[in-house]
């Protein structure tokens, strides 16, 4: 009897995208019985499977030992590596645990601990391994690959909740009392030019709006620097966009420009204006021209000004952060600031469901760097501080309150 070959490899290459380790050996063994003699060479050849394998199929055929739901026999397929190694899981964990820089028994640690170089790492220590095996052990090991997450605050000031609700007291105080209360703050330096810009926005599949390559900043336009002023009880915000340093002149003119074109219609007849501020930056608790410009616009408004710091290392508590910056930014992603109009556009163009509004305005003067201030020009501060930590809480007064006058 002729043994048709090529049919038997024809009915198998049609049927083995669909068949498991189990389904070939029984396919291969029924061929076989079909054919009779001289079948399992005949099925092995045609098939590629081994006589072997085709025996143990004709096994599970009769019902014999090997039937059931298992594709292999118990124990059967290749060793897993930490099985034939005893020192290869000790060693992986070897070189990607924690490690104190500045080892130099460590073999990879100046260098990123990708699969290949610790397989490369492993192999040079004595063990046979591949980056694909060095993966699939490290997710068996509990490893996957993950960034850094921003969780520490460092050292945390004894009195921060504290601070806190000194802060919350003083600003519900001032406003039961319809006076104004604000929280200020600078934005973070922004490019200006065709530059990337975080975030996505709606447009035509396939047309990404085309930027420069390079982050380089252009000489004619440079950098801005948006210091906003946020009213809490009004929900609205005021960004004065400098062109030049983040100083406290500038930080103290983008809050003289907020009441005189804003402030003092809407808090008409208030006399005291409460400053909620980082304690770092321009505005820092520690900044000596802060607390002198802050007494300039004392002087000239007649108003007293108490200012309350948040302590070091909290400044995302600060209202401005996350009732005004996040949705300014949220308003221009994807959108690169190629000009200085556009920035101001932009922010002022921010709104929200809650009834935010925005107003934005250039401040194209120079502010110098270096400024040093003397003793003598602290003496003549009128600056009080709060029994509780006058670093952080004080208020200036102004010095001759029938000369204060407001400026247009």
């Amino acid at each position: 009897m002729m043994i048709d070959e090529q049919s038997i490899r024809r009915h198998y290459d049609a049927l083995r995208p669909c068949l498991d380790e189990r389904g070939r050996r029984l396919f291969a063994a029924s061929q076989v019985r079909a054919v009779g003699y001289g079948g399992i060479a005949a099925v092995a050849r045609a098939t590629g499977i081994a006589p072997s394998t085709i025996g143990r199929g004709l096994i599970e055929l009769d019902g014999g030992e090997g039937g059931g739901d298992h594709i292999r026999r118990r124990g059967g397929g290749r060793k897993r590596l930490t099985q034939t190694d005893a020192r290869l899981e000790g060693d992986l964990r070897a070189l990607i645990e924690p490690m104190t820089l500045g080892c130099p028994e460590r073999p990879l640690l100046w260098v990123s601990k990708s699969a290949e170089k610790l397989a490369s790492a492993l192999r040079e220590m004595g063990h046979r391994i591949s980056a694909n095996s060095v993966r699939r052990l490290l997710l068996r090991l509990g490893f996957s690959r993950q960034g850094n997450y921003k969780a520490n605050e460092g050292s945390s000031h004894p009195d921060r909740d504290a601070q806190f609700e000194h802060i919350n007291r003083q600003a519900l105080g001032a406003q039961a009392a319809c006076l104004p209360v604000i929280s200020v703050d600078a934005k973070k330096k922004e490019l200006v030019g065709n530059y990337k810009n975080g975030g996505t926005d709606w447009r035509p599949k396939g047309r990404p709006r085309r930027v420069n390559t390079h982050d380089f900043v252009d000489k004619v336009l440079g950098k801005v620097t948006p210091y906003g002023i946020y009213d809490i009880a009004d929900n609205s915000g005021w960004v004065s966009v400098g062109i030049t340093h983040d100083t406290a002149q500038f930080a103290v003119n983008a809050i003289r420009l907020w009441w005189n074109k804003r402030g003092c219609k809407r808090y008409d007849g208030a006399k005291e204006l409460m400053i909620t501020a980082d304690g770092g930056g321009s505005n820092g608790s520690r900044v000596r021209l802060w607390k002198i410009e802050l007494q300039t616009l004392a002087d000239e408004t007649g108003l007293t000004i108490q200012v309350c710091h948040y302590p070091p290392g909290t400044s995302k508590w600060n209202k401005i952060e996350h009732r005004l910056f996040c949705h300014i930014s949220q308003n221009w992603r994807e959108r690169p600031l190629t000009s200085r109009l556009a920035v101001v556009e932009l922010i002022a163009a921010t709104t929200t469901k809650t009834g935010l509004t925005v107003e934005c305005e250039l401040d194209t003067a120079d502010y110098p760097k270096g400024i040093k201030i003397t003793d003598e020009e602290m003496a003549a501060l009128a600056i009080i501080g709060n029994d509780f930590h006058p670093e952080w809480n004080y208020t200036i007064s102004p010095r001759n309150r029938d000369r204060a006058v407001i400026l247009e």
